[in-house]
């Protein structure tokens, strides 16, 4: 337990640790930092992003300056698993910090250029590297394949089109049906026009293959932007609805934040700074709500589900389409609390077990490894952090939010395919993913690294 002092809004992080004097050394400001084992670096680095997170909210930058400058010292994104996650909570804490001048916040970023390929990669790395979206393919598929038995005309809404292998797994079961496949018609929605054309080509080429009838219809928006009106669901057509990790963006368009409501009030210092000598991993696996519990906030609790017309609308208007299914995956965090502390502690949770899982996974040295940790995980990190009000788009929340959300908005829970579980436990075991795990919850499947749910996986129909 750390000594009670002085308030961590308006003292610097180094008067957390008395004993840990600033004094210029040779090379480093902080020297005492390099003598740190590894285990006590990520007992540090916690300690010091919470507290300079704290700083932020507050508005206390020169506070703010002297934890980044520290924290610096020991974060890398080519380290081990804290010193990469510190590094990239640090650029998003930074980021947050420079919008207070908005005019050199723009002139940094002014000529970052968006590169569609790029992110077209990125999402297939991470579709190889981990087997998160393997499992939320095959769990959707299934789900589908078992509610068009016996259908001849099929039509399915893809909510986030960007990945050929989901559908192509769909073509070969389809193709295998005793009856012959259906009629199949994707309508696939993406903001990139590049990145419907790649999957128009594949899908199509992979059709004439198994000799299905297909027809992609492409929609380049964004989901906020959709008119249902052209998804141009037919008479006979038997329709289903997949959502892979995108339905938590349309509630950034649900919260214009004023401006008053931009920095959050600091968690207080004897709930964030509990920790004893263990190292990070084990604090995280056997303490993880040590540091901030989100559920004593009454913004994070199920029955306090924040008004969102426009999602509701949008779940009501797909309900009125009545489709036989439509399978939600979603992250499994609460990345959408009200202040800057809560994201900044959740986020921390989340994404530790994600660089965790990767770093048993794939060796520190691979470009790809770090690609998907800077270009997905990170730009999500600042988008959760830096970002307010409609610009922040990465809303994860947790299943007991979504159920809420989908049986207002008329769906009604449906269990998920024993087959296509049985599928996804065989992919575990013949790929040694080990320390992947699935659970059951609700009649809804979540995917957990070790013990820590990631993401989640639903089944919904439409109630008469």
């Amino acid at each position: 337990m750390i000594p009670e002092g002085p308030s961590p809004v308006t003292s610097s992080p180094l008067q957390f640790f008395p004993w840990m004097s600033p004094s210029p050394g040779i090379g480093s400001p902080f020297p005492w930092l390099w003598e740190l084992k590894p285990e006590e670096r990520g007992l540090w680095l916690i300690r010091l992003l919470v507290a300079c997170a704290n700083h932020v909210a507050a508005g206390s930058l020169e506070n703010a300056n002297i934890g980044l400058e520290q924290i610096s010292q020991l974060a890398s994104p080519d380290g081990d698993t804290m010193q990469r996650i510190a590094a990239y909570f640090t650029e998003a804490l930074a980021n947050r910090m420079l919008k207070a001048w908005p005019g050199l916040h723009k002139a940094l970023n002014s000529t970052k250029i968006s590169s569609v390929p790029d992110e077209i990669l990125v999402q297939k790395l991470f579709f190889e590297l981990c087997p998160f979206l393997k499992l939320a393919y095959i769990i959707t598929n299934q789900a589908i394949v078992e509610a068009m038995e016996g259908e001849k005309m099929v039509h399915i809404i893809d909510l986030n089109s960007c990945e050929p292998a989901q559908w192509i797994n769909l073509f070969q079961t389809f193709s295998a049906r005793p009856e012959g496949p259906p009629h199949l018609r994707i309508t696939g929605i993406h903001e990139q026009k590049e990145v419907l054309e790649q999957m128009a080509l594949r899908l199509t080429e992979e059709a004439e293959k198994l000799d299905i009838p297909f027809q992609f219809n492409p929609i380049v928006c964004k989901l906020e932007n959709l008119d249902l009106e052209s998804l141009r669901v037919k008479t006979g057509e038997a329709l289903a609805v997949s959502s892979v990790l995108q339905l938590h963006s349309l509630l950034a368009t649900d919260d214009e934040v004023p401006r008053r409501n931009f920095n959050s009030p600091p968690v207080s210092k004897t709930r964030v700074l509990q920790m004893t000598q263990r190292t990070f991993g084990e604090w995280l696996e056997k303490e993880p709500a040590h540091i901030y519990n989100p559920s004593s906030d009454i913004a994070s609790s199920p029955s306090s589900l924040a008004p969102a017309p426009k999602m509701g609308s949008f779940l009501a208007a797909l309900r009125a389409l009545s489709p036989k299914v439509m399978v939600v995956t979603e992250q499994e965090s609460n990345h959408n609390g009200p202040t800057l502390m809560e994201r900044v502690i959740e986020a921390l949770n989340f994404y530790a077990a994600l660089f965790d899982c990767l770093e048993s996974t794939v060796s520190r040295a691979p470009i790809e490894r770090q690609k998907v940790e800077k270009m997905l995980f990170g730009e999500e990190i600042k988008n959760i952090i830096a970002c307010e009000g409609g610009e922040r788009k990465e809303r994860h929340e947790k299943l007991e939010k979504w159920i809420l959300r989908l049986e207002l908005a008329g769906f009604g829970r449906v269990p998920l395919s024993y087959h296509g579980m049985l599928q996804a436990g065989r992919l575990l075991q013949t790929n040694n993913y080990d320390g992947y795990k699935m659970k059951e919850e609700n009649g809804c499947l979540v995917m957990c690294w070790q013990e820590r749910p990631l993401y989640s996986i639903s089944a919904w129909g439409f109630r008469r």
